[in-house]
Protein backbone atom coordinates (compact mmCIF):
# COMPACT_ATOMS: atom_id res chain seq x y z
CA UNK A 1 0.00 0.00 0.00
CA UNK A 2 1.27 3.46 -0.91
CA UNK A 3 1.04 6.08 1.84
CA UNK A 4 0.76 9.74 0.94
CA UNK A 5 -0.49 13.19 1.79
CA UNK A 6 -2.95 15.50 0.03
CA UNK A 7 -3.01 19.25 0.59
CA UNK A 8 -5.37 22.05 -0.38
CA UNK A 9 -2.78 24.63 0.77
CA UNK A 10 -5.32 26.19 3.13
CA UNK A 11 -4.69 29.71 4.43
CA UNK A 12 -7.31 30.00 7.19
CA UNK A 13 -6.14 31.51 10.45
CA UNK A 14 -4.96 29.17 13.16
CA UNK A 15 -8.14 28.94 15.27
CA UNK A 16 -6.15 28.63 18.48
CA UNK A 17 -3.87 31.66 18.00
CA UNK A 18 -5.71 33.69 15.34
CA UNK A 19 -2.46 34.01 13.41
CA UNK A 20 -2.29 33.78 9.64
CA UNK A 21 0.65 33.39 7.30
CA UNK A 22 1.13 35.24 4.04
CA UNK A 23 0.49 33.40 0.77
CA UNK A 24 4.22 33.62 0.06
CA UNK A 25 5.05 31.94 3.36
CA UNK A 26 2.33 29.30 3.01
CA UNK A 27 3.67 28.24 -0.39
CA UNK A 28 7.20 28.14 0.98
CA UNK A 29 5.95 25.98 3.85
CA UNK A 30 4.18 23.67 1.42
CA UNK A 31 7.36 23.04 -0.54
CA UNK A 32 9.19 22.21 2.69
CA UNK A 33 6.41 19.78 3.58
CA UNK A 34 6.64 18.01 0.23
CA UNK A 35 10.43 17.89 0.49
CA UNK A 36 10.22 16.30 3.93
CA UNK A 37 7.59 13.80 2.74
CA UNK A 38 10.07 12.71 0.08
CA UNK A 39 12.95 12.47 2.55
CA UNK A 40 11.04 10.30 5.06
CA UNK A 41 9.96 7.85 2.38
CA UNK A 42 6.31 8.65 1.75
CA UNK A 43 5.07 7.50 -1.64
CA UNK A 44 2.92 10.32 -2.98
CA UNK A 45 1.98 13.97 -2.42
CA UNK A 46 -1.16 15.46 -3.97
CA UNK A 47 -2.28 19.05 -4.43
CA UNK A 48 -5.98 19.84 -4.79
CA UNK A 49 -7.61 22.44 -7.01
CA UNK A 50 -9.90 25.15 -5.70
CA UNK A 51 -10.79 28.65 -6.78
CA UNK A 52 -11.59 30.12 -3.37
CA UNK A 53 -9.92 32.71 -1.17
CA UNK A 54 -9.02 30.25 1.59
CA UNK A 55 -6.95 27.94 -0.65
CA UNK A 56 -3.79 28.56 -2.69
CA UNK A 57 -4.12 25.53 -4.98
CA UNK A 58 -5.77 26.97 -8.10
CA UNK A 59 -2.71 25.94 -10.19
CA UNK A 60 -1.64 22.54 -8.83
CA UNK A 61 0.68 21.67 -11.72
CA UNK A 62 2.73 24.81 -11.02
CA UNK A 63 3.12 23.94 -7.33
CA UNK A 64 3.95 20.33 -8.14
CA UNK A 65 6.57 21.39 -10.67
CA UNK A 66 8.24 23.54 -8.02
CA UNK A 67 8.19 20.52 -5.71
CA UNK A 68 9.62 18.29 -8.43
CA UNK A 69 12.82 20.32 -8.48
CA UNK A 70 13.27 19.72 -4.73
CA UNK A 71 12.44 16.01 -4.52
CA UNK A 72 13.84 12.75 -5.82
CA UNK A 73 11.42 9.85 -5.43
CA UNK A 74 7.94 10.89 -4.36
CA UNK A 75 5.06 10.70 -6.85
CA UNK A 76 3.45 14.09 -7.49
CA UNK A 77 -0.26 14.21 -8.29
CA UNK A 78 -3.33 16.39 -8.33
CA UNK A 79 -6.03 15.79 -5.75
CA UNK A 80 -8.18 16.45 -7.75
CA UNK A 81 -7.94 18.26 -11.07
CA UNK A 82 -11.41 19.75 -11.64
CA UNK A 83 -11.68 18.48 -15.20
CA UNK A 84 -15.24 19.71 -15.76
CA UNK A 85 -14.01 23.31 -15.67
CA UNK A 86 -10.73 22.80 -17.54
CA UNK A 87 -9.51 22.33 -21.09
CA UNK A 88 -8.29 18.73 -21.35
CA UNK A 89 -5.60 19.74 -23.84
CA UNK A 90 -4.06 22.21 -21.39
CA UNK A 91 -4.44 19.80 -18.48
CA UNK A 92 -2.62 17.09 -20.42
CA UNK A 93 0.15 19.48 -21.49
CA UNK A 94 0.65 20.72 -17.93
CA UNK A 95 0.96 17.25 -16.44
CA UNK A 96 3.04 15.94 -19.32
CA UNK A 97 5.43 18.81 -18.62
CA UNK A 98 5.37 17.97 -14.91
CA UNK A 99 6.23 14.38 -15.83
CA UNK A 100 9.29 15.58 -17.73
CA UNK A 101 10.39 17.94 -14.95
CA UNK A 102 9.98 15.21 -12.33
CA UNK A 103 11.63 12.49 -14.45
CA UNK A 104 8.50 10.37 -14.62
CA UNK A 105 6.88 10.97 -11.22
CA UNK A 106 3.69 12.75 -12.32
CA UNK A 107 0.12 11.54 -12.03
CA UNK A 108 -3.26 13.18 -12.01
CA UNK A 109 -6.50 12.44 -10.21
CA UNK A 110 -9.39 13.92 -12.17
CA UNK A 111 -12.85 14.60 -10.84
CA UNK A 112 -15.65 17.11 -10.59
CA UNK A 113 -14.56 18.77 -7.36
CA UNK A 114 -16.67 19.51 -4.32
CA UNK A 115 -17.21 23.25 -4.97
CA UNK A 116 -18.82 25.04 -7.90
CA UNK A 117 -16.93 28.38 -8.10
CA UNK A 118 -15.00 27.27 -11.17
CA UNK A 119 -18.15 27.09 -13.31
CA UNK A 120 -19.04 30.81 -13.39
CA UNK A 121 -15.33 31.71 -13.22
CA UNK A 122 -14.68 29.98 -16.53
CA UNK A 123 -18.02 30.78 -18.14
CA UNK A 124 -19.58 27.34 -17.78
CA UNK A 125 -23.17 26.36 -17.05
CA UNK A 126 -23.64 24.33 -13.87
CA UNK A 127 -26.53 22.52 -15.57
CA UNK A 128 -23.91 20.86 -17.79
CA UNK A 129 -22.11 19.44 -14.72
CA UNK A 130 -22.29 15.76 -15.71
CA UNK A 131 -22.06 16.22 -19.45
CA UNK A 132 -18.95 18.38 -19.19
CA UNK A 133 -17.08 15.84 -17.10
CA UNK A 134 -17.97 12.82 -19.22
CA UNK A 135 -17.01 14.55 -22.46
CA UNK A 136 -13.77 16.02 -21.13
CA UNK A 137 -12.66 12.78 -19.52
CA UNK A 138 -13.09 10.99 -22.84
CA UNK A 139 -10.97 13.62 -24.58
CA UNK A 140 -8.26 13.52 -21.90
CA UNK A 141 -7.89 9.76 -22.28
CA UNK A 142 -7.78 10.12 -26.06
CA UNK A 143 -4.99 12.70 -25.73
CA UNK A 144 -3.11 10.42 -23.36
CA UNK A 145 -3.16 7.53 -25.81
CA UNK A 146 -2.61 9.38 -29.11
CA UNK A 147 -0.29 12.17 -30.26
CA UNK A 148 -2.58 13.21 -33.11
CA UNK A 149 -6.25 13.36 -32.27
CA UNK A 150 -9.43 13.61 -34.30
CA UNK A 151 -12.22 14.47 -31.89
CA UNK A 152 -15.52 16.31 -31.88
CA UNK A 153 -17.65 17.28 -28.89
CA UNK A 154 -20.24 19.74 -27.67
CA UNK A 155 -18.27 21.82 -25.19
CA UNK A 156 -14.94 22.36 -26.94
CA UNK A 157 -13.81 23.13 -30.50
CA UNK A 158 -13.04 20.02 -32.52
CA UNK A 159 -9.58 18.56 -32.96
CA UNK A 160 -8.81 17.60 -36.55
CA UNK A 161 -5.55 15.73 -36.32
CA UNK A 162 -3.49 18.29 -34.43
CA UNK A 163 -0.56 17.02 -32.41
CA UNK A 164 -0.59 17.65 -28.65
CA UNK A 165 2.83 18.23 -27.10
CA UNK A 166 4.91 17.64 -25.10
CA UNK A 167 4.51 13.94 -24.54
CA UNK A 168 5.11 12.66 -21.01
CA UNK A 169 8.00 10.43 -20.03
CA UNK A 170 5.55 7.78 -18.78
CA UNK A 171 3.47 5.97 -21.33
CA UNK A 172 0.72 6.11 -20.41
CA UNK A 173 0.64 9.02 -17.98
CA UNK A 174 -1.26 7.67 -14.93
CA UNK A 175 -4.79 9.06 -14.58
CA UNK A 176 -6.93 8.18 -11.56
CA UNK A 177 -10.64 8.91 -11.31
CA UNK A 178 -11.62 10.77 -8.14
CA UNK A 179 -15.11 9.91 -6.86
CA UNK A 180 -17.44 10.76 -4.00
CA UNK A 181 -20.41 8.51 -3.43
CA UNK A 182 -22.39 8.00 -6.64
CA UNK A 183 -22.60 4.45 -8.04
CA UNK A 184 -22.38 5.78 -11.59
CA UNK A 185 -18.92 7.22 -10.94
CA UNK A 186 -17.59 3.98 -9.46
CA UNK A 187 -18.96 1.95 -12.36
CA UNK A 188 -17.55 4.43 -14.90
CA UNK A 189 -14.06 4.10 -13.45
CA UNK A 190 -14.32 0.33 -13.65
CA UNK A 191 -15.53 0.31 -17.25
CA UNK A 192 -12.65 2.59 -18.24
CA UNK A 193 -10.11 0.55 -16.28
CA UNK A 194 -8.92 3.62 -14.38
CA UNK A 195 -7.53 3.54 -10.84
CA UNK A 196 -10.09 4.80 -8.34
CA UNK A 197 -9.51 7.46 -5.67
CA UNK A 198 -12.36 7.58 -3.15
CA UNK A 199 -12.81 10.74 -1.08
CA UNK A 200 -14.18 9.85 2.36
CA UNK A 201 -14.62 12.82 4.70
CA UNK A 202 -17.39 11.58 6.98
CA UNK A 203 -19.50 8.65 8.06
CA UNK A 204 -18.15 5.11 8.19
CA UNK A 205 -15.74 4.08 5.42
CA UNK A 206 -16.78 0.42 5.46
CA UNK A 207 -20.08 1.50 3.90
CA UNK A 208 -18.17 2.16 0.68
CA UNK A 209 -17.49 -1.56 0.20
CA UNK A 210 -20.52 -2.17 -2.08
CA UNK A 211 -19.45 0.73 -4.30
CA UNK A 212 -15.87 -0.49 -4.47
CA UNK A 213 -17.15 -3.98 -5.30
CA UNK A 214 -19.25 -2.39 -8.06
CA UNK A 215 -16.11 -0.73 -9.44
CA UNK A 216 -14.18 -3.98 -9.44
CA UNK A 217 -17.02 -5.92 -11.04
CA UNK A 218 -17.54 -3.28 -13.74
CA UNK A 219 -13.85 -3.43 -14.54
CA UNK A 220 -13.86 -7.19 -14.71
CA UNK A 221 -16.96 -7.19 -16.93
CA UNK A 222 -15.21 -4.73 -19.26
CA UNK A 223 -12.28 -7.10 -19.60
CA UNK A 224 -9.72 -5.24 -17.52
CA UNK A 225 -7.07 -7.09 -15.54
CA UNK A 226 -8.14 -6.99 -11.86
CA UNK A 227 -4.54 -6.16 -10.94
CA UNK A 228 -4.89 -2.81 -12.72
CA UNK A 229 -8.08 -1.83 -10.87
CA UNK A 230 -6.39 0.03 -8.04
CA UNK A 231 -8.28 1.64 -5.17
CA UNK A 232 -7.07 4.62 -3.16
CA UNK A 233 -8.60 6.48 -0.22
CA UNK A 234 -8.40 10.22 0.39
CA UNK A 235 -9.26 10.74 4.07
CA UNK A 236 -8.90 13.36 6.74
CA UNK A 237 -6.06 12.36 9.04
CA UNK A 238 -3.22 13.53 11.25
CA UNK A 239 -0.63 11.91 13.51
CA UNK A 240 0.87 13.18 16.76
CA UNK A 241 2.67 11.51 19.65
CA UNK A 242 -0.55 10.62 21.47
CA UNK A 243 -4.23 10.24 20.64
CA UNK A 244 -5.24 13.14 22.86
CA UNK A 245 -2.60 15.46 21.42
CA UNK A 246 -3.63 14.62 17.87
CA UNK A 247 -7.33 15.16 18.57
CA UNK A 248 -6.77 18.43 20.41
CA UNK A 249 -4.52 19.70 17.62
CA UNK A 250 -6.86 18.74 14.79
CA UNK A 251 -10.31 19.57 16.13
CA UNK A 252 -10.25 23.41 16.22
CA UNK A 253 -9.28 23.82 12.57
CA UNK A 254 -11.47 20.93 11.45
CA UNK A 255 -14.48 22.48 13.21
CA UNK A 256 -13.68 25.93 11.80
CA UNK A 257 -13.44 24.65 8.21
CA UNK A 258 -16.48 22.39 8.22
CA UNK A 259 -18.67 24.85 10.10
CA UNK A 260 -17.84 27.48 7.46
CA UNK A 261 -18.66 25.07 4.65
CA UNK A 262 -21.82 24.08 6.52
CA UNK A 263 -23.08 27.64 6.44
CA UNK A 264 -23.01 27.44 2.64
CA UNK A 265 -24.63 24.01 2.46
CA UNK A 266 -27.10 24.04 5.31
CA UNK A 267 -25.19 21.86 7.76
CA UNK A 268 -25.23 22.54 11.51
CA UNK A 269 -22.04 23.68 13.29
CA UNK A 270 -19.53 20.95 14.07
CA UNK A 271 -19.41 19.80 17.69
CA UNK A 272 -16.64 18.06 19.61
CA UNK A 273 -18.89 15.07 20.29
CA UNK A 274 -19.45 14.58 16.54
CA UNK A 275 -15.72 14.85 15.98
CA UNK A 276 -14.93 12.36 18.73
CA UNK A 277 -17.42 9.87 17.25
CA UNK A 278 -15.54 9.99 13.93
CA UNK A 279 -12.32 9.13 15.77
CA UNK A 280 -13.72 5.72 16.73
CA UNK A 281 -12.66 2.46 15.07
CA UNK A 282 -15.31 2.70 12.32
CA UNK A 283 -15.25 6.49 11.85
CA UNK A 284 -13.81 8.43 8.92
CA UNK A 285 -11.14 10.45 10.78
CA UNK A 286 -7.65 8.94 10.94
CA UNK A 287 -6.42 11.16 13.74
CA UNK A 288 -4.30 9.81 16.57
CA UNK A 289 -0.98 8.36 17.61
CA UNK A 290 1.00 6.43 14.98
CA UNK A 291 -0.23 3.17 16.51
CA UNK A 292 -3.87 4.25 16.36
CA UNK A 293 -3.55 5.48 12.78
CA UNK A 294 -1.85 2.27 11.66
CA UNK A 295 -4.54 0.13 13.26
CA UNK A 296 -7.32 2.11 11.61
CA UNK A 297 -5.77 2.09 8.13
CA UNK A 298 -5.20 -1.65 8.32
CA UNK A 299 -8.78 -2.20 9.49
CA UNK A 300 -10.16 -0.29 6.54
CA UNK A 301 -7.84 -2.07 4.15
CA UNK A 302 -9.43 -5.32 5.26
CA UNK A 303 -13.01 -4.01 5.31
CA UNK A 304 -12.75 -2.61 1.80
CA UNK A 305 -11.15 -5.66 0.22
CA UNK A 306 -7.65 -4.25 -0.18
CA UNK A 307 -6.43 -0.69 -0.68
CA UNK A 308 -3.54 0.31 -2.94
CA UNK A 309 -3.07 3.90 -1.73
CA UNK A 310 -4.00 5.84 1.38
CA UNK A 311 -3.66 9.64 1.37
CA UNK A 312 -3.93 11.78 4.50
CA UNK A 313 -5.59 15.20 4.13
CA UNK A 314 -4.23 17.37 6.96
CA UNK A 315 -4.27 20.93 5.61
CA UNK A 316 -8.02 21.36 6.20
CA UNK A 317 -7.31 21.77 9.94
CA UNK A 318 -5.16 24.92 9.50
CA UNK A 319 -2.37 23.44 11.59
CA UNK A 320 0.87 25.35 12.13
CA UNK A 321 3.70 24.44 9.81
CA UNK A 322 5.75 22.92 12.64
CA UNK A 323 2.92 20.53 13.57
CA UNK A 324 2.42 19.51 9.94
CA UNK A 325 6.13 18.82 9.62
CA UNK A 326 6.09 16.65 12.75
CA UNK A 327 3.05 14.76 11.47
CA UNK A 328 4.76 14.14 8.12
CA UNK A 329 7.79 12.81 9.97
CA UNK A 330 5.62 10.42 11.98
CA UNK A 331 3.74 9.24 8.89
CA UNK A 332 6.99 8.53 7.07
CA UNK A 333 9.07 7.03 9.87
CA UNK A 334 6.44 5.18 11.92
CA UNK A 335 3.06 4.85 10.21
CA UNK A 336 4.11 3.88 6.69
CA UNK A 337 6.79 1.34 7.77
CA UNK A 338 4.39 -0.33 10.21
CA UNK A 339 1.67 -0.66 7.55
CA UNK A 340 4.12 -2.02 4.98
CA UNK A 341 5.52 -4.53 7.46
CA UNK A 342 2.08 -5.75 8.48
CA UNK A 343 0.88 -6.16 4.91
CA UNK A 344 4.10 -7.88 3.86
CA UNK A 345 3.66 -10.54 6.53
CA UNK A 346 -0.10 -10.96 6.21
CA UNK A 347 -1.25 -14.38 5.01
Amino acid sequence: MQIGIDSFVATDADPQTGKTVSPRQRVADLLEEIELADQVGLDVFGIGEHHREEYLDSAPAVLLSAAAARTQNITLTSAVTVLSAADPVRVFQQFATLDLVSQGRAEMVVGRGSFIESFPLFGLDLEDYDELFIEKLALLLELRDNIYVNWNGKHRPALTGQGVFPRPLQAPLPVWLGVGGTPQSFARAGRLGLPLMVAIIGGEPHRFRPLIDLYRQAGKDAGHDPATLKVGLHCLGYAAETDSEAADDFFPGYAQAFTAIGKERGWPPVTRSQFDALLGPTGALHVGSPETVVEKVLRQNQELGGIDRFSFQMSVASLPHAKLMKAIELLGTEVAPAIRKELATAP
